[in-house]
């Protein structure tokens, strides 16, 4: 459901009336004119549970907005929890017990822009394993200026993550559409999501000739960004398709500054794609998700911000390949989500990431 209004009481109104008894997901367009820690006060008040994220834009049927609000319901939610300082790894994976004849999904919404997202993840995953699958993304600005953007009933968060543990049956569907262009080199010094050697040199000066060479492009003191959005990092995977990283920014010392964190001795290939690999990525990851639904009641998408800045105009393709391939077996599914700064999903073996450039689609049961 897409709420446009930015009246408080009607927003409240709008939401209890949609979700009645359950838990509200809510995905805020970072340009909605609406005081987000007055709403979090009211839906309190209105005695509703309820998670959510502001992020660059949102994502309701085949349109993209950067103002409005995409609701979704949390059906059986079994827990609702905030995860604070992620950044510091100072928190605590709350215990869950799990009936095993119950399917599970944990979705979670995590502060794009702090540091040790994958040891956040990782401990999900060390406290649930695959007793339940994982979705979510990372909220936060496309100004890249970090700032309060995850919230629950316990308020506004920077540096945090919300998640929550629901009895739903979901699929997923993982797919990128990049390609190798040149590798593997190795990342022989890192710390969090700075790449500070790549093969015992300066990381920028073995990126920009890789670059530079295939795209027949110069790297100046502006461009940085214009050129890199084409050209990411895939952490190799063997039997998978690689983990993207993606290069923000150069700093005054060469060092690469990533959305996600890499580990010293990572092995990294360059990669490059266009219009058809991106598209074509994200109808499979569409295609994916649809092999086992039975009974969808909603399709999330979950699709990076960089794909748009990277497609421009033509994003509205790569968004009409996924809805028309859900509509088409599911007409009566809702197709609403985000574009992220980062996208976390279980997949293969239930294995979890934290993905960058990269399409993550849910169906929920």
């Amino acid at each position: 459901m897409l709420i446009t209004t930015n009246n408080i009481t009607e927003i409240v109104s709008t939401i209890s009336n949609h979700v009645n008894k359950e838990a509200a997901l809510i995905s805020i367009g970072e340009h909605m004119e609406i005081d987000v820690e007055e709403l979090i006060e009211a839906l309190n008040d209105a005695k509703l549970k309820f998670m959510g994220g502001i992020f660059p834009k949102v994502i309701h049927g085949n349109s993209i907005l950067d103002k409005g609000i995409v609701l979704n319901t949390l059906n059986n939610v079994e827990e609702l929890f905030l995860v604070k300082d992620i950044s510091k790894k100072n928190y605590t994976i709350p215990q869950i017990n799990f009936d095993e004849s119950t399917p599970y999904s944990i979705i979670t919404y995590v502060d794009g822009l702090t540091s040790n997202i994958s040891h956040y993840l990782s401990g999900l995953y060390e406290n649930y394993g695959m007793k339940t699958n994982y979705f979510g993304g990372g909220a936060g600005s496309l100004s890249l200026e970090q700032k309060p953007c995850v919230f629950c009933n316990e308020g506004l968060f920077q540096d945090a993550a919300v998640v929550s543990l629901v009895r739903m049956q979901s699929r997923i569907g993982v797919r990128h559409g990049w390609n190798k262009v040149d590798g593997p080199f190795i990342i022989t010094k890192a710390e969090g999501n700075i790449i500070k050697e790549i093969n015992w040199k300066n990381p920028f000066e073995v990126y920009k000739e890789v670059v530079e060479a295939h795209s027949n492009k110069q790297f100046n003191d502006d461009n940085f960004f214009e050129i890199a959005k084409g050209y990411p990092f895939g952490i190799v995977k063997d039997h998978a398709e690689c983990i993207v990283r993606d290069p923000l920014m150069v700093n005054e010392k060469g060092e690469l500054v990533c959305v996600g964190e890499l580990e010293n001795n990572t092995l990294v290939d360059i990669l490059n794609g266009n219009q058809d690999t991106l598209i074509k990525a994200a109808e499979n990851a569409a295609k994916e998700s649809l092999k086992f639904a039975e009974n969808p009641r909603k399709a999330i998408i979950i699709d990076c911000i960089s794909r748009i800045l990277f497609l421009e105009d033509n994003f509205d393709l790569e968004l009409n390949a996924i809805t028309t391939t859900i509509s088409n077996k599911f007409p009566n599914v809702s197709i609403g989500g985000a574009l992220t700064l980062g996208e976390i999903s279980s997949y293969g073996e239930g294995f979890l990431e934290f993905y960058n450039k990269t399409v993550v689609i849910g169906l929920f049961e």
